[in-house]
């Protein structure tokens, strides 16, 4: 397996975005809960500011691990109502999927931003950061949120991606950089030794070691 953990990936994935080290225009912005501990190391290297977007996949009621479309924050809904279709699942059970992972988004805001605001993106390069994409539903989910808000650029990094997501977000991102591409990957925890469930806490305190990092350090008293 290429990464030890999902640490080690970020390490390798950062030199890939050497270009966009020490810039004041970028933010990067990782998906909870696996994504903060890839895009803590990368933030940690190239020396830009660290948050959070919040996006849940859809997934189909009979076999978990599909994922038929995704909710992230601002509303956003992205359902593959094709493979839906082929799965028999009505637009009334995604309605009702789709609104319970609306909720829970509401209450990762409340959990993720409940110490600061959400991030302005505005006019910035954003750096989305998630620990790979294979179906790519939350990342397009992701995407969408943040395009509303205007940025100056999207930059999409992952570990691995498999080439069918990569042909889909590509278009709608300046760049998409990976480490690894294949089709297809199956499952991301696939790729890593060691793929622990991260803890909403884990994340808050990464959240919590990269605002303290990147805030200026107050003046000693004499």
């Amino acid at each position: 397996m290429p990464f030890r953990d999902r640490a080690d990936a970020g390490r390798q994935l950062a030199p890939r975005l050497a270009a966009y080290a020490g810039r004041e225009d970028v933010t990067l912005l990782s998906l909870p809960r696996g994504g903060v501990l890839v895009g803590f190391e990368i933030a940690k290297l190239l020396r830009v500011p660290l948050d959070v977007l919040i996006a849940r996949r859809i997934v189909a009621p009979v076999n978990h691990r599909m994922t038929i479309g995704a909710v992230a924050s601002g509303g956003v809904r992205v359902v593959d109502e094709e493979l839906c279709r082929a799965l028999g699942v009505s637009d009334k059970t995604v309605q009702w999927l789709a609104d319970a992972e609306a909720r829970e988004v509401e209450r990762l805001e409340r959990v993720y931003y409940g110490c600061h605001r959400a991030p302005g993106i505005r006019d910035r390069t954003l750096l989305l950061v998630d620990d790979g994409v294979a179906t790519g539903a939350s990342m397009r989910a992701a995407v969408t949120a943040v395009e509303q808000g205007r940025p100056a650029g999207i930059v999409i990094a992952v570990p691995v991606a498999s080439y069918a997501a990569y042909a889909e977000l590509s278009r709608r991102a300046r760049e998409f950089v990976y480490c690894y591409i294949r089709d297809p990957v199956y499952s991301v925890g696939l790729w890593y030794e060691d793929y622990t469930p991260v803890s909403e806490q884990e994340v808050c305190r990464l959240l919590g070691e990269a605002l303290d990092r990147s805030s200026p350090r107050a003046p000693q008293a004499p």
